[in-house]
């Protein structure tokens, strides 16, 4: 990198209030010394036009696109999909974060909405409500099955502590994987085999041209009686409108979902006041400040001394 381009690192972001400030206090401290962090309205016309790496997140992608010479951008969020979609393929590479404590944040989520549906947590709160006292018999984990669609770091990290909890593990993936101690199943025979053998469904795939929609009616008819599931991928991977009829007619229990095709989700959804759906506002696994702001200002220091992008997305793919 030249000295002559200066180190003005835009920072583009429609998330809500709260997160943004965080993020325009962690940023500058974290990348002191290395690059000065702006907000995008903040850029005056030479700075949009000379930046070279921006750092985003939820960005407007015509705001991104308006930094007309950008060779990367990094994003604060794992999911990127609108990224990839929205901007043209000869746009900036697309960095997304990999933090781990992302994949810890998240297998511990899985863990404690697993355990919420092994544990009856749903029908205890319904006989609360209709204050009914009454026990239900309990398995143990080993007498139950759960299946996690998608075995990326999230996925992957998920099944295993998922297993060290004691439950039997079933895993899927759109090619083949092998990960230790965890039945693998891939493609579409497999993902029948899983969702017809799992109490419980864990969805963790990415959003991509092949995922969006990919949990239809027919999938959820595959799925074994009385099942339960979890979304905690993106909305738009899974049928909604299927979903609640395969709750109203029984053929599933119940289903938490932390995300949806619009969030904030939309007051006139029927998912808010359905018995049989846990609504959660998209916390499975929030982005760590402190930890993501690290890992962006290691990222962005190598560019500046070597001209070294991160590993970027695979635009066909989506991820």
């Amino acid at each position: 990198m030249t000295p002559s381009v200066p180190r003005i690192v835009p920072f583009v972001s429609e998330a809500g209030p709260e997160e943004r400030q965080a993020w325009r206090e962690a940023l500058p401290a974290a990348l002191s010394g290395i690059a000065d962090v702006k907000p995008f309205d903040d850029l005056t016309e030479e700075e949009r036009k000379t930046a070279r790496v921006a750092i985003v997140a939820n960005p407007d992608p015509a705001k991104v696109a308006a930094l007309t010479s950008l060779v990367w951008v990094q994003s604060l969020w794992a999911g990127v999909e609108r990224l990839a979609t929205e901007l043209p393929e000869t746009g900036p590479q697309i960095v997304r974060l990999m933090d781990p404590q992302m994949a810890e944040t998240m297998s511990e989520a899985v863990l404690a909405w697993t355990l919420y549906l092994h544990r009856d947590m749903p029908r205890y709160m319904h006989q609360q409500n209709q204050k009914i006292w009454q026990e239900h018999q309990l398995k143990t984990p080993a007498e139950r099955t759960v299946g996690v669609l998608g075995l990326g770091k999230l996925g992957s990290a998920s099944a295993q502590r998922l297993r060290t909890n004691g439950f039997n593990i079933l895993g899927w993936s759109r090619g083949e994987k092998s990960l230790d101690g965890i039945d693998c199943h891939h493609g579409a025979t497999g993902l029948t085999a899983v969702l017809s053998r799992s109490d419980i469904v864990v969805l963790l795939m990415p959003l991509t041209s092949e995922t969006r929609g990919m949990i239809g009616a027919e999938e959820l008819n595959s799925c074994k009686g009385g099942a339960a599931l979890i979304n905690f991928a993106r909305g738009p991977i899974l049928d909604a409108e299927a979903l609640i009829e395969a709750l109203d007619r029984g053929q599933l229990s119940h289903a938490v979902l932390d995300v949806f095709d619009e969030e904030p989700l939309p007051h006139t959804s029927p998912l808010w006041s359905h018995e049989k759906v846990t609504v959660l506002p998209h916390i499975s696994a929030p982005t760590i400040t402190s930890t993501a702001s690290r890992i962006v200002a290691d990222n962005i220091g190598r560019y500046f001394e070597t001209g070294a992008v991160p590993q970027s997305v695979d635009r066909k793919r989506g991820y």
